[in-house]
């Protein structure tokens, strides 16, 4: 059977545009804060967010003085990345777009940037050729990305057992991986430099984090929707079970520290 990854974008973009994944954003700024400063990003420099989600790339861009084109395909949650742009009165363009088929010119762009954004797209050498189609030669396209064996690769490969994804679709953890990234950009890149990195996620107790996350983050909210009680549950035991295992923090509280790839392709 063919996937259909129209079908898949449409399922994606529902999850996504569920619960709130603003809330969950914001603790990742310092994520976008190094990204910008891997980039290597200067005023005026002209930046493209792609699946900026509420815009922590976006913020960090504009922050060093970009000129920042933020883009997501759920509205809301550039709704969210607005609000932010407003407060620190950073001037950021705000469209809706996907990343797999940009509304822009070739060469647009100086940098191109996601964090924890393009790894979702279904279609992975679609998202890269658009990146690479819209940076101008020389330019930089800068990813964070959650690696296969980290604490996010695998959270969601315990999603997974608990609901499959489509037969023949690809895990967006793929793209912390760097033989898959340099397949992805093959001649369209320069350079590459992958750097593994840590971001330590805090909170009071799995069972806070389950709470967290099953009611903002789209793809747990909408798995546990999936899921009968019973099945629920025993997605709740195993997740309680992962985290437990990885927590460093001790009993009264809840520290994991998770992979991830920070990545920058120096455009030919």
């Amino acid at each position: 059977m063919t996937l259909d990854l129209t079908a898949l974008k449409n399922r994606q973009q529902a999850a996504w545009a569920s619960g709130d994944y603003a809330v969950i954003g914001t603790t990742l700024q310092i994520v976008g804060e190094s990204l910008a400063e891997a980039c290597d990003l200067y005023p005026d420099e002209r930046v493209l967010d792609v699946a900026a989600g509420n815009g922590n790339a976006t913020l960090a861009a504009a922050r060093r003085g970009a000129q920042v084109t933020s883009t997501d395909y759920v509205g809301t949650l550039l709704e969210r990345g607005a609000e932010r742009a407003r407060a620190e009165r950073l001037p950021v363009m705000f469209q809706v777009a996907d990343v797999e088929a940009l509304p822009f010119a070739d060469a647009s762009f100086d940098a191109v940037v996601s964090t924890f954004g393009v790894m979702f797209a279904p279609d992975h050498a679609a998202s890269a050729s658009e990146m690479a189609r819209v940076c101008r030669s020389g330019g930089r396209i800068g990813m964070a990305n959650w690696t296969p064996d980290g604490f996010i690769g695998q959270l969601f490969k315990t999603l997974g057992r608990h609901l499959p994804p489509p037969a023949g679709a690809l895990s967006p953890a793929l793209w912390g991986v760097e033989a898959h990234v340099r397949q992805l950009f093959g001649d369209s890149a320069a350079a590459i430099t992958v750097a593994p990195k840590v971001f330590n996620f805090r909170y009071r107790s799995p069972a806070h984090f389950i709470d967290v996350f099953r009611t903002w983050y789209g793809p747990v909210h909408k798995a546990y929707a999936a899921l009968d009680a019973d099945k629920g549950a025993a997605l709740t035991a195993d997740l309680t079970e992962l985290m437990n295992r990885l927590n460093r923090g001790g009993a009264d509280r809840l520290l994991i520290a998770s992979d991830y790839a920070e990545i920058v392709v120096t455009r030919a």
